[in-house]
């Protein structure tokens, strides 16, 4: 039995609140992977970055932060340290590629994206919560600025959502919260699409190597898991006015 009393396949309860987040984003959504709560924003900019300037092509980016009492003691600011772990710039460099992967740039035009994902409290799964919810905040800002005129179509591609998967006392299980993530033989974040695109894998053994058939059984859980997660983000966009 998991510490949750989850099934080995079972995800925390997931929600994915898009109505009365934020007024003055494009999009916005709250995720909550179980007791993992991210915020999730996406700004418009009538601008590219300078490298991008006249090609016609435009740009989807991301910030990734946690608050100071997200976890169960109390950290800095990054900003007021100065600089940004290599933990942070490493997770919001994965959430813009995950986003990129569905988004059609040339379609998109020369219009930027950012989106910012903020941890407001933390059990686990943070970047996966942060992709999952930050496609959704993306979607409905490419719906709204559409209304405006400012894009011509919605430039996507498909969906993406992110899991992680994990070994815990020998057994693949889904969706790992931070006391299974802590104590895991081995873990994984998959970042997939709706059509069962792979964008990316973080797997690492974090005691003695895993076999490929122990890997094999996370990438199936992780696809089982992606798909109840895209149903939850159409399920979230189609129940969003405007």
């Amino acid at each position: 039995m998991r510490p949750s009393g989850r099934r080995p396949d079972q995800l925390r309860p997931i929600t994915l609140e898009t109505v009365g987040i934020n007024k003055h984003a494009e999009g916005a959504c709250l995720a909550r992977f179980g007791d993992t709560h991210v915020l999730c924003t996406a700004s418009v900019e009538e601008r590219v970055p300078p490298w991008l300037r006249n090609t016609g092509k435009g740009w989807v980016t991301a910030e990734y932060g946690m608050l100071p009492r997200s976890t169960n003691t109390r950290t800095d600011r990054e900003a007021a340290r100065g600089k940004q772990s290599g933990r942070t710039q490493e997770i919001q460099r994965l959430i813009g590629r995950s986003l990129r992967a569905v988004t059609d740039l040339e379609a998109l035009g020369e219009v930027q994206v950012r989106v910012d994902c903020d941890v407001i409290q933390a059990d686990g799964g943070t970047r996966t919560a942060a992709i999952t919810g930050g496609f959704v905040a993306l979607a409905l800002a490419f719906r709204r600025v559409q209304a405006r005129g400012l894009i011509s179509t919605i430039p996507l591609i498909g969906q993406v959502a992110a899991i992680s998967c994990g070994l815990v006392d020998g057994t693949p299980v889904l969706d790992l919260d931070y006391v299974e993530d802590s104590g895991a033989q081995a873990d994984a974040n998959f970042v997939m699409t709706d059509s069962g695109g792979i964008v990316e894998i973080q797997g690492t053994a974090e005691t003695t190597p895993f076999a490929q058939a122990e890997f094999m059984a996370l990438m199936e859980l992780a696809r089982a898991g992606i798909t109840d997660l895209c149903a939850a983000q159409a399920t979230a966009l189609a129940a969003t006015p405007g």
